[in-house]
């Protein structure tokens, strides 16, 4: 039951990892769904309170959990954590201990402090569930590979969301310029295109199975970034992952 309750929560919170998980192998989706969910309860935990302070208890609650899988003790029950519980090891909890202090980038409205600092971010809050999915399902090599096309699907989401972030008020990057945006874009295709994953990291790929198309637009025309345009079609969309998971 734990399990068909992470599978709805990603389904109702993060729709394009719920469809990549659907895309998986079948043996995959019981390590996927409850990362998904996972991410997905902490992803949003900044941004349903005005307060600060619920924020971080938020993401604390999370940590406890982490901590609690990793000291191999009882774990606090909770759909989520009790799946959590059943995949993840030591090793795991520690590395999305680390996701998790990320995202308390996203309580504040401070700006990035410099290019560093957002390059980490995405490779904490996309690499590191990438890395923890891939070698969960047996990838015992690659993990730098695994990062990069983690990393170019992090940036590419966030694209996604930069129209609306700005609204909210946030400076989403440290250089807006179109210029800026463009090489940005180049940075994450080049990561795109030298990543060589092994095959059983493969399924936990799929959620970055729109980077190319959406960086490609990003670097051809930057401005529809802040436009809000640089998603493409839903047809698109579809296809592209339909094309990913057919060709591995």
């Amino acid at each position: 039951m734990s399990l068909q309750a992470c599978a709805e929560l990603v389904r109702r919170g993060d729709p394009d990892r719920f469809l990549a998980a659907m895309a998986a192998p079948r043996q995959a989706r019981a390590v996927l769904f409850p990362l998904y969910a996972f991410n997905v309860e902490v992803a949003r935990a900044p941004w349903v309170t005005a307060e600060p302070m619920i924020a971080e208890m938020r993401l604390q609650w999370w940590r406890d959990v982490l901590d609690e899988i990793a000291g191999g003790g009882p774990v606090r029950r909770h759909e989520v954590a009790d799946a959590l519980a059943g995949i993840l090891d030591r090793d795991g909890a520690q590395t999305l201990d680390r996701l998790i202090e990320a995202r308390r980038w996203d309580i504040y409205r401070e700006p990035f402090r410099d290019a560093g600092h957002f390059e980490a971010y995405l490779d904490a809050t996309a690499g590191h569930l990438a890395w923890t999915a891939a070698r969960l399902l047996g990838a015992a090599s690659g993990e730098d590979a695994v990062r990069d096309v983690a990393w170019a699907g992090g940036l590419a989401n966030w694209f996604l969301a930069i129209a609306q972030l700005a609204a909210r008020g946030r400076k989403p990057l440290v250089d807006g310029r179109l210029a800026a945006v463009r090489d940005l874009a180049g940075q994450g295709l080049a990561r795109l295109t030298r990543a060589s994953p092994p095959r059983a990291a493969r399924p936990a790929l799929l959620p970055a199975w729109r980077a190319r198309g959406i960086l490609s637009r990003a670097e051809r025309a930057p401005g529809r970034v802040a436009a809000g345009t640089v998603g493409g079609s839903e047809f698109r969309r579809r296809i592209g992952l339909v094309r990913r998971s057919l060709l591995g």
